[in-house]
Parts: structure tokens; sequence; C-alpha cells
């Protein structure tokens, strides 16, 4: 008997609404526990804002308190030597304006796609994305730090959209054009949030407010690596070439992107802003 054919890529688009629908009952009965680790992510985001909050007495604009940078998860370029700050800026952000609307877009798309495609491909992304956006800074903003989820939100968003957008008319998801301008709406006024900030007045000087160019990397993460992850969940990786294509070039920029820290600073002669 021959193998079935996996479905196209309409379908996985949108495998995250009609999958659980198709889910049979006793299955539907454990849907709650199936995105498990997106949860554990959002409880830690939540109680690493609660914990400075208090301790800051501040929870609106909070990276504009004066000891806020001197939290060892920030990104900060002149500590960038510290590699774990590359990925642990996720769990700091800028206020409760940068949490909410990152947990709007994690509820409202990573959720879903952790159920349909699991946690080991939705981690994939999400981490390709926060890794993406920290060096982005690194190398175009340079002397910005770095807060907040959004390189990993963003490219769990941009993969879903771009699949959307390329299999449109064979899509037959109800709501599709509501939860694309929802998506969108919130992508956009957390977008326009990071941008004013990080022109607005620095509070504590000569370092800058932190970069909104880690958005940036996340949404090129999401329409290359993401769309190949997100495209069919059935289908293996390793199968696909254009997987291989976007690792390699994955890969590329991120060897890129370390040795120009090693390098450029030293090379340009910049002149960083103090550790905090």
């Amino acid at each position: 008997m021959g193998e079935h054919p996996s479905p196209g890529p309409a379908v996985a688009a949108c495998a995250e609404a009609e999958r659980i629908e198709e889910l049979e009952p006793e299955a539907e009965e454990r849907l709650p526990a199936a995105p498990e680790d997106h949860w554990k992510v959002l409880f830690d985001q939540v109680a690493f804002f609660l914990y400075n909050g208090v301790s800051l007495g501040q929870f609106v604009l909070q990276v504009t308190h004066p000891r806020y940078l001197k939290n060892s998860l920030v990104y900060h370029p002149q500590l960038r030597a510290q590699v774990w700050r590359y990925l642990t800026y996720i769990f700091m952000h800028a206020g409760i304006e940068h949490l909410g609307l990152n947990v709007v877009l994690q509820l409202l798309v990573g959720v879903p796609l952790e159920m349909v495609h699991g946690a080991t491909r939705i981690g994939l992304v999400y981490v390709a994305g926060v890794v993406a956006g920290s060096l982005a800074v690194s190398v175009a903003d340079m002397t910005a730090p770095v807060v907040g989820s959004s390189g990993g939100v963003y490219a769990l968003v941009s993969a879903h959209l771009a699949n959307i957008v390329m299999n449109w008319s064979g899509m037959k998801c109800q709501f599709k054009l509501l939860r694309m301008a929802v998506a969108l709406i919130c992508m956009s006024m957390e977008f326009g949030r990071a941008v004013w900030l990080r022109f607005h007045p620095s509070a504590y000087p000569p370092c800058p407010h932190p970069s909104f160019v880690a958005h940036l990397g996340g949404v090129a993460v999401g329409i290359t690596l993401g769309v190949v992850v997100l495209r069919n969940y059935e289908q293996r990786l390793q199968d696909q070439s254009l997987w291989w294509i976007f690792v390699a070039m994955y890969t590329v920029f991120v060897l890129f992107a370390v040795f120009w820290n090693i390098f450029a600073y030293t090379l340009l002669d910049l002149k960083l802003p103090p550790p905090p």
C-alpha cells in the first residue's frame, strides 16, 4: 500500500483551527494540557514583570526607572560577553503596556499553533526569533539595550500570517480576516510603542532606551524559517529543501553577528554607554 499524500500548504496554514475542530471528543478533553510549554513561558514573563513592578514600585513604563537596566536579564551592549542575556531579555518588559500586547499575541497565535504543531517546532521558531532579535540589535542598533519577548512573538505571528496570505484562496477557516486584523493591529501598536520609546529622551543618559530592531529580527525569522516550519505539520523538516536553505541562512547570520560582536566595536571605535 502506498503512502498517504501529505496535506497541502493551504490546509497546514490554517491547521490550528481546522485540526482542533476535527479532533475526536476524547482528544478535545486533552487540549488544555497541550500548550503547557507556552503557558510556562507566559507565566514566567508575567511573574518577572510583577516582581520587578513591586521592587521598582512602578508598573507603567518600568523601563524609565533608573534601576531598571541593572537587572542581570536585560541585554546591554556593554555586557554582551554575558551570553545568557541574548536569551533572558525576553523575561523583562518595558511596562505593562509592552507585556500586555505581547501576551495577547501569544494567546491569539502562539498557543493555538503549539496545540497543532507541538512544542518542539513552535519552540524552535520562538527561540530562533529571540536570538535573531538580540543579535540584530547588536549589529544594527549597537548602543541600545534589548528587553521583551517581541523577537520570538513576532517570529511566530509573522510565520502564521505569511502562511495565511500565501494560501488565502484555498483556506476555509472561519474568521480568518478578523484574526489577521487583530494580530496586525496588536503588532502595529506594539511596534509603534517600541519606536516611540527608542527615540524618547532617555531616563538614564547616555544609554538610550531599548531598541525596536528585535521586532524586525523576529519578523525576518518568521517569514523565512518560520514559514517552512509551519507549512506542513505532517512532513518532516529534514525532508524540505527550503528548510536547509533557511537554516543555512540563519546560521550564516548568527556567525556573522558573533564575529561582529567580537571585532566590530573595537574596529569602529564605538563609544558604548557605561554598564548599568
